[in-house]
Formats: structure tokens, C-alpha cells, sequence
């Protein structure tokens, strides 16, 4: 008798931890683009989730996106999905959700923001900095060239009251 009663008491102990896991909250995916979120256009670019879990299933997928998700199993911890010959209308927020058979509810990771800049954009961006730049010390240089040695300081004086 008494061994009946210990047996279902672990049980029932047993069936309540199961039920309190599911009802726990999954920690949130890790998710990154590899190399970077910031690429160039025709280039690729490997979305890259992981759980602390095993067995895992993951959806990858783009926020306002009407297009169907990315669904993978996995029976590791981890879920790639590449994009390739990346187009600056790529560009996004990316998100990434798993769940395991053990929890219910999916977990979803913190937002990735994706930007494809065209590569004539890019060389745009470099040489107008550069040539920014260039310019500052062109003017620093030129003030300095063209203010007597100390008249500066002279001047500040005088306007300060000193």
C-alpha cells in the first residue's frame, strides 16, 4: 500500500513539473547575420539562429513580409538559412522563432535589421567622406596659415574683456 502511494505521488509530481515547463517562457533565440548586417548588393549573407535547446524548430522570416517563412527542423541547437545575389529591396528586419516539443509557444529573438547598399552607393558614401574630410583639414590648415602667430589670441582677449 505504501509503496502504491509513493509510486503515484512521484507521478503525479513528475506529470506537474512537465505541466509547469510548459507554461515556463523560452529564453529568447540568439540571431546574427554572418559576415554582417551590412552588405554589399550580389553578395550573400548566412541568417544564422540558435537555442540554448536541442530539437529544436525554427522559423526565420522578414517583418511585414506577406511571403511564406522560413520553416527548419533541427536536432541540434542551431538553424542557418543563406540569402543569396542580395538586392538592396532585401533589406529589412529580420526576425527568428523556435520551439521545442518540451515547452509550448514559440520564442521569438530580438529584431535584425538587414541593409543591402548598392555598391555605386557605397563608393558614393566613401568618396563624399573622404572628401569631407579633406576639406575640414584644408580649412583648418588655411586658417591657421593665414592668422598671424598670436593675433588670435589677441583678438579673443581684446572681444572678452580681459
Amino acid at each position: 500500500m505504501l509503496t502504491e502511494f509513493l509510486s503515484l505521488l512521484c507521478l503525479g509530481l513528475c506529470l506537474g513539473f512537465e505541466d509547469e515547463k510548459k507554461n515556463e517562457r523560452l529564453p529568447k533565440p540568439v540571431f546574427m547575420a554572418w559576415p554582417s548586417p551590412v552588405v554589399e548588393s550580389k553578395s550573400n549573407v548566412t541568417l544564422k539562429c540558435r537555442s540554448p535547446f536541442q530539437n529544436t524548430t525554427f522559423r526565420l522570416g522578414k517583418l511585414n513580409d506577406t511571403g511564406p517563412k522560413q520553416q527548419l527542423s533541427s536536432a541540434g541547437n542551431n538553424a542557418e538559412l543563406l540569402l543569396i545575389d542580395l538586392k538592396p529591396k532585401d533589406s529589412g528586419t529580420y526576425f527568428c522563432t523556435y520551439k521545442t516539443t518540451v515547452f509550448q509557444g514559440w520564442s521569438e529573438s530580438e529584431y535584425l535589421q538587414l541593409m543591402v547598399i548598392d555598391s555605386r552607393s557605397l563608393i558614393f558614401i566613401t568618396t563624399f567622406s573622404c572628401l569631407s574630410i579633406f576639406l575640414s583639414f584644408l580649412s583648418v590648415f588655411i586658417i591657421y596659415r593665414c592668422v598671424p602667430n598670436g593675433e588670435f589670441k589677441k583678438e579673443w582677449i581684446h572681444h572678452s574683456g580681459k
